[in-house]
């Protein structure tokens, strides 16, 4: 099999890239930037922006399955990068993947894509998808409206696609969410917010690759997998601050005591957003609305329809996860 890996050079894309060069396939990857890892691993490296209609043609080409991991993550922004990176950027792979005839798209999603601000206990798929007004973030919104241009692409002949909403992806050689809690903790800017006992879904990050590779060997145009949405994550939840107090002391740190209330963090959010609008402040809020509804509530999901459509069973524990990822937390503790 013939893959191409949009993104293959980030966090998620480079596991994706490595699982699938372990059991022999050949791999493409579409990025913005120059790996030494994906040079080592022998993948034919194209780069370009996603933004790009023709780069990305270009890039589909030839392939059997495209796995569209790319996408500008994160709370705050301009709505035009995000809906141009992730929307219209869908759109790009959708239309080059139809022009060359490429019969498989496996998309990244994210459970976001169905957040009303609601707490969300051992849901599933039958969730609906917010309205437009009810989104706090740009992000959310603009991987919605590509989920949703993939789903309605599939069209049971010739061309089949499904989307994974991995939840809180999280393991060794992440460059955003890990390092972002241990810099915020050494600094004393971390709290608890709420009354600590959210519950949370997360993914340890080779689990995740895996149940991409799964899902796309399961999908084809008569498959239960076409055209559907997965949520992928552990299938038990955890509690959110008690797993924070874990990765603080497997980095050396010492447990979080302050803490703020839920809706006071809200309030702070709201503040925050208006402030950085209005003065056109770089960087991104300390807190918004968005961060401190998912910092307080309960958001897991459950993963039968994953596990029954095509196997889908982390093979890596939470406690492997963590014992992989030790090293990396002591090294970012003793970053200066």
């Amino acid at each position: 099999m013939k893959a191409l890996v949009t993104g293959g050079g980030g966090f998620l894309g480079m596991y994706i890239v490595e699982q699938l060069r372990e059991r022999g396939d050949e791999v493409r990857v579409f990025s913005r930037g120059e790996y030494p890892r994906l040079t080592e691993l022998g993948v034919d490296c194209v780069r370009g922006d996603i933004r790009d209609a023709d780069a990305i043609s270009n890039a589909v080409q030839g392939t059997d399955v495209v796995f569209h991991v790319a996408a500008v993550p994160g709370i705050w922004g301009p709505w035009k990068r995000y809906h141009e990176i992730n929307t219209l950027g869908t759109e790009h792979v959708i239309n080059a993947c139809q022009k060359h005839g490429v019969p498989k798209l496996v998309h990244t999603s994210s459970p976001s894509v169905i957040y009303d601000g609601k707490d969300h206990e051992n849901a599933d798929e039958s969730l609906p998808y917010p309205k437009p007004e009810q989104f706090l973030a740009h992000y959310p919104h603009s991987k919605m409206l590509a989920e949703q241009k993939v789903l309605a692409a599939n069209d049971g002949n010739s061309f089949a696609t499904c989307a994974l909403r991995p939840h809180l992806i999280w393991g060794p050689r992440d460059n955003h969410l890990i390092p972002r809690l241990i810099r915020r903790a050494k600094s004393g800017r971390l709290r608890r917010i709420g009354d600590g006992n959210n519950l949370i879904s997360m993914s340890y990050v080779e689990n995740v690759a895996t149940a991409h590779l799964q899902a796309a060997d399961a999908l084809d145009f008569d498959s239960p997998v076409a055209g559907q949405a997965y949520f992928i994550n552990e299938p038990e939840p955890v509690n959110l601050w008690e797993w924070i107090d874990e990765l603080l002391t497997r980095a050396g740190l010492s447990p979080l005591k302050k803490r703020i209330s839920a809706k006071k963090a809200y309030r702070i959010g709201h503040a925050c957003e208006h402030v950085y609008r209005f003065l056109r402040l770089p960087g991104e809020p300390p807190m918004t609305r968005f961060l401190a509804s998912q910092l307080s509530g309960s958001h897991y999901y459950n993963v039968t329809k994953a596990h029954r459509d095509f196997g889908y069973q982390p093979e890596i524990s939470v406690e492997q996860g963590m014992q992989n990822l030790e090293p990396e937390l002591r090294a970012l503790a003793e970053e200066s």
